[in-house]
């Protein structure tokens, strides 16, 4: 046999192999009806987090926020997208999302907040007669995952698609959580994408879905609170959330990345 036909009889092979492999592995396929995302409203009314430059609490803002992501998330299709909203103060709020998380564990879980800094760096205004504490030296999201999680390599994947589609939407990450001070000093897991690492929390670390923290920006820098308060940077939160989603539902979990 010539050489011309040898080669094109390997050609022939390997195209027929492909196939074969092909159909033998196909390709994930992300169902958005069937896709469980579980957005953990951060904080209670009772204990309502931080308190913005303007005196709103952090708790009505992960509300309404949480309720922006969940309808872009329902119009993106994914349907099955629920709120977490829990009573309560201390551990046993705390104790009480993951219960609820785990008796049915989704596909994702993201818990949503906004940020503070450390009571150092305050400053005090007045607005509408009261004087309130305010630090505009840090403006940004960030995001956390925790090792103990037993699907921290699955967090930490949707935390790099959660940062990317952030950064997409032009919207800046912060890194005060790095800074070597009490209070803070958090690891730094992808510096490129506002990724921290928080071992302690237990809605990362005790739940049995991927799950990640999402600080959504700093409520007690004066200029970054209204934006979050308005309509188009909560759409834009929101989009991101929507765009990060739909590549995590898509992407095998054995091909996430590590």
């Amino acid at each position: 046999m010539c050489r011309r036909a040898v080669a094109g009889t390997v050609l022939l092979l390997g195209v027929l192999l492909l196939a074969v492999s092909t159909r033998a592995e196909p390709q994930h396929a992300c169902r958005p009806a069937e896709f469980r995302v579980l957005l953990d409203v951060g904080h209670t009314v009772d204990q309502p987090g931080a308190t913005s430059a303007r005196g709103v609490t952090e708790h009505a803002f992960n509300l309404r926020l949480a309720e922006r992501i969940a309808r872009a998330l329902r119009d993106g299709g994914f349907s099955r997208t629920t709120l977490l909203v829990v009573r309560g103060r201390g551990r046993k709020q705390l104790l009480a999302r993951t219960r609820v998380a785990n008796a049915d564990p989704p596909d994702l879980l993201l818990s949503i907040h906004h940020d503070d800094v450390q009571p150092r760096f305050y400053s005090q205004w007045t607005h509408e007669g009261r004087v309130r504490a305010y630090s505009d030296r840090s403006a940004g999201w960030s995001v956390f995952v925790s090792r103990e999680n037993r699907r921290f390599d699955a967090s930490l994947a949707f935390a790099r698609g959660l940062g990317d589609a952030l950064l997409a939407k032009d919207l800046p990450f912060t890194l005060h959580h790095a800074e070597a001070i009490p209070g803070e000093g958090r690891e730094v897991l992808d510096a490129a994408r506002g990724v921290f690492r928080y071992d302690g929390l237990i809605v990362l670390k005790d739940t049995a879905a991927p799950a990640v923290l999402l600080e959504a920006g700093v409520i007690v820098n004066r200029a970054e609170e209204l934006a979050l308060a308005g309509r188009e940077r909560q759409g834009a939160i929101a989009g991101a959330v929507l765009t990060a989603v739909q590549e995590f539902c898509a992407a095998p979990a054995a091909t996430r990345p590590q």
